[in-house]
């Protein structure tokens, strides 16, 4: 059903689209708010939701509101009931590949400060579980260093198996999405117990994908070195792993301002084909928030990894206030 004035009911926190949206369309309501204010009072005469992974989208949200459309501005959606949207007509969807290059050079970075840290034997190898948009991206940017790259992706047919990555790898990174029913290739806790008594000594372990895709408890008992930036729980982390990582972070791995930026202009986009408004183009739009941080200020994840170590409760409020990194 198409509505000549749609209401917007959009997280607060996801840069350019109330500013455009208020610009541009100017018969569309829009009401951005805090993620835990987004209740059921606030979504049941909403039209349009837009989320990120802090709000559960399901039954209990959505039950007798007239939305039509859920956009969550993240690769993710898991956070996302599909079926029961699915069952009452409504659209939804993701942003895949939205920030593939912010996360890609995060994972860049954590590689490159382990290596100044470990000073492991070179040349290295690296495990790739998962070779989507990131880790495509991130297969590219480990070649051009010099790495022999293993990839696996059960999926796409693509690769080595999980054992072979797991015997054979000096840094294993994991970018899959988080599944957990066996005809979807189950992701949950996919880095588990017997899977680290398969890897090489030493081995650097990292999560930027889902924070379940990993056993945290059998991470921490393993004693490999790792790197957190999605956490099983999250906000509300588990001490002991955040003491244990060599680096961790409060889930940015994504947030730069081109990927907000690209985020923000496929649910636009989808907003515009669902109820027949003009499109909005955002390149032109400036980027409002805190100062952005370089990219490549060396060292970056290691500032980020002692401030969240020191103010492990502040972990939402230092994901909200995180400064986008730029090109």
């Amino acid at each position: 059903m198409l509505y000549t004035i749609p209401k917007i009911v959009c997280d607060s926190h996801i840069p350019f689209i109330v500013e455009a949206i208020r610009k541009e369309w100017k018969n569309v309501s829009i009401y951005p708010m805090e993620p835990e204010k987004i209740d059921t009072s606030a979504v049941h005469d909403a039209d349009i939701l837009i989320v990120r992974t802090r709000t559960k989208v399901d039954e209990h949200l959505l039950k007798g509101s007239n939305v039509q459309l859920v956009c969550t501005a993240t690769i993710g959606f898991d956070h996302i009931d599909t079926s029961y949207c699915e069952s009452r007509g409504i659209r939804w969807l993701s942003c895949p590949g939205c920030n593939a290059q912010a996360v890609c050079d995060y994972i860049e970075e954590a590689i490159d400060e382990f290596v100044q840290t470990a000073s492991p034997t070179l040349p290295l190898t690296i495990g790739i579980v998962g070779v989507g948009h990131v880790g495509s991206k991130v297969a590219e940017m480990a070649e051009r260093k010099g790495m022999k790259v293993l990839l696996n992706d059960p999926p796409k047919g693509i690769g080595v198996s999980l054992d072979k990555i797991g015997r054979n790898s000096d840094i294993i990174t994991f970018h899959v999405p988080l599944t957990k029913y066996p005809h979807q290739y189950p992701t949950f806790h996919l880095c588990d117990e017997s899977f680290l008594n398969l890897c090489k000594p030493g081995a650097l372990i990292i999560n930027a994908a889902r924070g379940s895709i990993v056993d945290e408890a059998a991470l921490v008992r393993s004693r490999y070195p790792y790197i957190i930036d999605t956490w099983e729980g999250e906000p509300d982390i588990n001490p002991a792993v955040l003491n244990g990582a060599f680096r961790a972070s409060m889930h940015i791995a994504g947030y730069s301002v081109e990927g907000k930026r690209n985020a923000s202009q496929m649910c636009l986009d989808a907003i515009a084909e669902q109820f027949s408004l003009p499109k909005i183009d955002l390149s032109s739009y400036p980027y409002i928030g805190p100062s952005a941080a370089r990219k490549n200020n060396n060292n970056w994840l290691s500032d980020i990894s002692r401030t969240l170590k020191a103010h492990p409760k502040d972990f939402e409020a230092l994901r909200k206030d995180y400064p986008l990194r730029e090109g």
